[in-house]
This record gives structure tokens, sequence and C-alpha cells, in this order.
């Protein structure tokens, strides 16, 4: 796991389970429309939380592209889950703007419920297609953004399946820091 220190928040990416954050408040999930369990990101979260999470989902959906809502996380070592409904790439349009959403609605949702930390999966990754380079760049910027603004929030962890998904991760978040850091200094 590696650390960095953004405007007195600690952001990480981590290679592991995104169903198996015990320290964090709230985890991410890269939720499909109607909210039920499926493959990838959402079927680890959903067996791991139990059906009562489906249940309680029922009332929340539809969700469209971009959208986040909040629910509590059942069997889940956390507090809440945030449901995101990531863009198809190249079928949900204009894709950077919805991807940079989910995370944007989803810091606003942790704000609002005075969560401190939350854990992101890479979004729209899987079998929405969003090339892990792209979303990278697009999830580290808009939390870049985003958290100067927040008062409650201040542990942000990328959660990344893949070893080759962590690296890219890693190299993007130094490289984003660097370019935020370089664009206030001049």
């Amino acid at each position: 796991m590696s650390k960095r220190k953004f405007h007195g928040a600690i952001i990480e990416c981590a290679q592991g389970d995104i169903a198996d954050q015990p320290d964090m408040e709230a985890i991410v999930n890269a939720a499909n429309a109607s909210l039920k369990s499926g493959g990838g990101v959402t079927g680890a979260i959903h067996r791991a939380a139990g059906p009562a999470l489906e249940q309680e989902c029922r009332k929340l959906a539809p969700l469209f592209p971009g959208q986040a809502v909040i629910s509590s996380a059942h069997h889940l070592p956390n507090r809440y889950v945030i449901h995101c409904l990531g863009p198809i790439y190249r079928v949900d349009e204009p894709s950077e703007q919805l991807l940079a959403l989910c995370y944007r609605n989803a810091l606003q949702l942790a704000e609002d419920n005075g969560i401190q930390s939350i854990a992101f999966p890479a979004i729209s990754t899987g079998v929405f297609g969003y090339p892990p380079t792209a979303a990278a760049k697009i999830a580290c910027m808009t939390v870049l953004d985003v958290l100067p603004h927040l008062a409650t929030v201040h542990h942000v962890r990328f959660v990344l399946f893949s070893l080759d998904d962590l690296r890219i991760y890693e190299q993007t978040l130094d490289e984003s820091i660097k370019n935020k850091i370089e664009s206030t200094d001049s």
C-alpha cells in the first residue's frame, strides 16, 4: 500500500478486495443500474454484505450514469456503501464527465454523511470497458480537485484488484499530485 498526503488528507493506492476494507468507514460499489448483485465489484460487495443490501437498494434504483446513492453496509465491516453507476465506455457520453461525476457525487455523499474515510474501486474499468489508464487519470484528478473543498473526508483509498492496475493508479496519482502542486505554484 502506498500513501500520499494532499491538503491534509491521506490518499492511498492498495491492491485488494474492495469488500475487505475494515478500516474504511465507507466503500464504493461500482454498481449496475438496478443496484442488484452481479459480477465483479458489485458481486463481491453484495456477497459480503448479504441479501439485505439488495433489499435496501431496491428503493434506491434505478441509477443513471454518474449518479451515486448511499446505503447501510449490512454484514460488511464498514458503516456505508456508496453505489455509483459508471459510464459504459464509448456508449454513455460524455464518458469522461460521467466518470468524474461518480467520484464527485460519492465524495459529496461522504461529506454530507460525516464520513471520514472512503475506498473506491476502479469504477467502469471492468465489464464497462473503460481503459484503466484513462480511468485512473479521471479518478485521481477528480479526487484531488474535490478534496480541498471537503471538511470531513480525510482519507481516500483506491483499491485495485490487479497489480497492473495498482501500478497504473500509483503512477497516475503521483503525476496528478505533481501537476496540481506545479499549477498552484505558477
